[in-house]
């Protein structure tokens, strides 16, 4: 009589965060504030978070005046299913010329086929440099984006996006747009409930879309001028029904051109951008959290039907409305 196959062993996604001199701390912190919290079910972490460094274990110099003291070397480079590189200020011939030091070089030469990649904000040079974007999309802050696109002409480098997503490679601009990054893995990896869990402990926005502009260019307005704050909260109270422009702009007063003009220097989207985002959040925690058909789910998260539905999953997430309820289903209580 034949065994049935054993279980594997329950292991933790172990996220390897690199630590070079002239690291920001605050973007070296960012992966483990947020990995480090995802827990499962059954109370055991998700996610186990490593830092390592491109030299034996030691200090490594950071752009403040203080060192960080790092426990880990380049061998554990092997160990990652993903790999987190933040920004750095001394990356050397990396930024300067787009060639890895040969102790760069060999730390990297540690990875296995298949390991996730990311990068936040200068981090992106040393996944250049490695050769791993070549031919791919790809980001970094805004005050980069020239100089990366003229040293790696192979990548096509958008200036203007918090984060770029080409699956297993994984970029984004500079300092808060790593929580960004980071919060959209965890959700691709387990879902929104896990990552609006995530945001809430850590009290930032729960989603900021990838395509969404990094410079806004009235993200305070002057206190002299109407925002569109209320029409916002008018709008998500009401997603299931049809909301039109002229009704977000009437509930701030405003002309339609003006309200859509001010809109964008506020959010850095279009109204119908906007709606259709705060649309697929909806119909994800929907398809997560309740056992609503899939005709419900579109007419509660305001699609009107399943098919608008399914286009606009498919064109955000890359999956059918079908397909994401099964990968990161919750159980629904009683």
């Amino acid at each position: 009589m034949s065994r049935e196959p054993e279980p594997a062993a329950f292991r933790p996604h172990r996220v390897v965060v690199l630590a070079l001199d002239g690291l920001l701390p605050f973007e070296l912190g960012i992966p483990h504030r947020i990995f480090g919290r995802p827990k499962g079910p059954d109370g055991r972490r998700l996610y186990e978070v490593v830092t390592c460094s491109v030299r034996p274990p030691g200090p490594v110099e950071t752009d403040a005046d203080f060192a960080v003291q790092v426990a880990h070397g380049p061998e554990t480079l092997a160990t990652a299913d993903t790999l987190i590189v933040p920004a750095s200020y001394e990356l050397g011939p990396v930024f300067e010329q787009g060639v890895l030091t040969d102790e760069l070089a060999a730390a990297l030469a540690h990875l296995r086929p298949g390991t996730r990649l990311a990068s936040i904000c200068t981090g992106v040079y040393v996944l250049a440099a490695a050769g791993f974007l070549d031919g791919r999309p790809a980001t970094t802050h805004w005050a980069d984006a020239e100089r990366l696109q003229r040293l790696f002409p192979r990548i096509a480098v958008d200036p203007d996006v918090l984060f770029i997503d080409d699956g297993d490679v994984l970029t984004s601009a500079g300092v808060a747009a790593g929580i960004d990054l980071c919060l959209h893995m965890v959700r691709r990896d387990h879902g929104t409930a896990f990552a609006n869990e995530v945001a809430r402990r850590t009290v930032v926005p729960p989603h900021r879309d990838g395509g969404q502009a990094q410079y806004i260019e009235r993200p305070v307005p002057h206190p002299q001028h109407a925002t569109t704050t209320s029409a916002r909260a008018w709008a998500l109270g009401r997603l299931h029904e049809p909301i039109q422009l002229r009704d977000m702009a009437a509930q701030e007063s405003m002309s339609v051109r003006t309200f859509t003009r001010r809109f964008r220097e506020e959010v850095g989207v279009s109204p119908g951008q906007w709606l259709t985002q705060q649309r697929v959040e909806r119909a994800r925690h929907l398809l997560e959290s309740t056992d609503l058909s899939v005709d419900q789910v579109a007419r509660d998260a305001g699609f009107g039907t399943a098919q608008s539905m399914r286009q606009h999953l498919q064109a955000a997430l890359g999956v059918t409305p079908t397909a994401y309820r099964r990968t990161f289903r919750t159980a629904v209580g009683p």
